[in-house]
Order: structure tokens, then C-alpha cells, then sequence
């Protein structure tokens, strides 16, 4: 059923709806909708956001594009992380429609009196609305001096139109918007990541490498560690990185054990390929014996984060 006040081709949505728009913690998002209305009243548009917990935000005013007709547009900025959604209001507009109408009549001197009225009217219905807090009172305070300079017909007409039209009380409509035949497009989702999720600089590391030893005697290495790699994060961070990737940390395969350069010859020593998991000391839950224990992964990740530094795990399911 096409509402009164029909609102299309919204933007962003991926398809239709069914998955979300993706978005981080302060990046700005422009949404975009046609509006339209029959006859030459005057509408109104605004983006409703809901956050994570269900509660919507202040509404957010569309403006129209100046190069689209009908094209109405604004931008919403989430602040948390989470599952938001938003919708797009759209409205008759009494006190636009008013205006538009007396800044031409009034010009030509036609119908003056029965503006000021129609105006005051408006302005009435405006007052009623309003919320009954603070920010409600004091815009009480500015329709109500704009309604007696309105209804004053001692005073000169360009003064009692200024008064109706100033910007004072163009702040008030816009906070708090005289509506009617209000209609709703959406909810569309938007999940909200974390900021780190857009963008980062990722360092990758092999635990087993840092602090590694080779042994003369025997002209064997003895593998790194996380304890002896956790002595190198200090130095990634300095470097300005925010990631460091691990490659799989997890007991690797005996059978078909690859050697050094990918040989497939390898000594009684060689390691393997981290990617081979999965031996008698366990697959992708376990830590590789070499490397320590899970109480010095815990503690690695723990250094790490002090240092302002994330940890990614190699996730290789195909192995």
C-alpha cells in the first residue's frame, strides 16, 4: 500500500533489508531516500537511528539534494558497537507550507491578516507539542514572543513576519517538528564494528622464530617461545603496528612432515609447516608443545594488549 507521503529507494540497504549495512564506532553514514508528496505542501524527512539497545536517537533532519528532486539526505553517526537500525520518517509540513505561502502573499499585500493568522495558528499548535522539560520550556519561551509579535497589528508587517520566520524559531520547528501524516520506512539494519575493524596495520610473527638458539655443540636450534617472542612486541609497536598475526601455534603433523624450503626430506628436528596440524599432542584447541603452554599464550596476549597491540589467529580449518 503506497502511503501518503511515500518514501523509496532507500539507501543504504543490501538487499532489501536482509543483511546489514556495516559501519564503525564514529564513521559517518549517509542515508539517502526519494520523498515525495501530491499537491504543493510542504514535507519534512528524517532518519530515526536505534541503538544496540533498542532505544532510538534524537531523529536527524533530511535535507534535499539540490542536483536530485525528491532526494532527500542525512548523516548518522553510531557511537557504539552492536546491532543498530534505522528508518526513515517522512511528514506533512504545516509551518514550512506557511511560510512558503506567506512570504509570497505577504509581499504582494495579499491576504496579510489572514497569514498572521494562519501563522499564529500554526505557531499555536507548535506550542501545545511541546515536551514539558527544560528544552521544551525554553522553546515555549521563543513561540510565545513570536506569537505576540504576530498577533500585534500595531507593529509593522515586516516586523510581525520576521518575527514568525526568524530563526529562533526555525530552531525550535526543526528540534521539535509540527507533523502530520506521519509515515515510516524501515527498520534497516546496520551492525556497527569496532573501530580497529576498518582499518589496520598488521605485523606477522612466528613465536617459534623469536628468541630462537642454535647450539654449536650440537648445530641444533632450540625453538622461540611465547615468553621469549613476548620480549619482542615492545619493538612492533614502536614500529606504529596494531596487529600482530600468528600463524598456526598449534602441535603440527608427523606424517608426511615437511623440511626446510618445503622439502619433502626433512630432518629429525625440522619443525614442520605450521599449517600441518595436528598430532598425538592435539589439533586446533592445543597449543604447540614447543611454544609453551595456554597459561603463556594468555600471558603473550596479555603483553600485547598492554602495548596497545591485538593478536589474530591463523584460523586454518583446511589443514
Amino acid at each position: 500500500m503506497v502511503e501518503r507521503i511515500p518514501i523509496t529507494a532507500v539507501d543504504p540497504v543490501v538487499e532489501r533489508g536482509q543483511h546489514p549495512v556495516k559501519a564503525v564506532v564514529g564513521e559517518t553514514v549517509r542515508v539517502e531516500a526519494t520523498v515525495f508528496r501530491e499537491g504543493h505542501d510542504a514535507l519534512g524527512a528524517a532518519v530515526v537511528p536505534t541503538d544496540p539497545a533498542g532505544d532510538d536517537r534524537p531523529p536527524v533532519l533530511m535535507t534535499e539534494l539540490a542536483d536530485i528532486p525528491d532526494r532527500y539526505a542525512a548523516d548518522i553517526t553510531p557511537d557504539a558497537a552492536g546491532p543498530w537500525t534505522f528508518r526513515v520518517e517522512s511528514w506533512s509540513h504545516p509551518y514550512a507550507s506557511w511560510r512558503h505561502a506567506a512570504e509570497i502573499k505577504i509581499a504582494a499585500d495579499i491576504d496579510t491578516e489572514l497569514m498572521f493568522l494562519e501563522g499564529a495558528i500554526v505557531l499555536e499548535r507548535a506550542f501545545a507539542s511541546l515536551p514539558k522539560d527544560p528544552a521544551g520550556e525554553a522553546a515555549a519561551d521563543t513561540l510565545a514572543a513570536a506569537l505576540t509579535a504576530a498577533r500585534d497589528s500595531s507593529r509593522p508587517v515586516p516586523v510581525r513576519l520576521a518575527a514568525l520566520t526568524s530563526p529562533d524559531v526555525d530552531a525550535v520547528l526543526a528540534e521539535f517538528p509540527l507533523r502530520e501524516l506521519v509515515c515510516k520506512q524501515g527498520p534497516f539494519p546496520l551492525y556497527v564494528d569496532r573501530e580497529r575493524a576498518l582499518v589496520g596495520s598488521w605485523y606477522e610473527f612466528f613465536p617459534r622464530s623469536e628468541g630462537a638458539s642454535y647450539d654449536d655443540s650440537t648445530q641444533m636450534w632450540a625453538s622461540g617461545t611465547f615468553a621469549t617472542a613476548a620480549t619482542r612486541l615492545q619493538a612492533v609497536a614502536d614500529m606504529g603496528f596494531d596487529v600482530i598475526y600468528l600463524p598456526p601455534i598449534h602441535p603440527i603433523g608427523e606424517v608426511n612432515r615437511k623440511g626446510p624450503n618445503n622439502t619433502l626430506t626433512p630432518g629429525p628436528r625440522d619443525p614442520g609447516s605450521p599449517w600441518a596440524i595436528g598430532s598425538k599432542d592435539g589439533g586446533h584447541d592445543a597449543i604447540h608443545p614447543d611454544l609453551g603452554t595456554m597459561a603463556d599464550f594468555d600471558a603473550f596476549v596479555a603483553e600485547a594488549s598492554r602495548l596497545g597491540l591485538e593478536v589474530a589467529l591463523d584460523l586454518a580449518l583446511q589443514c
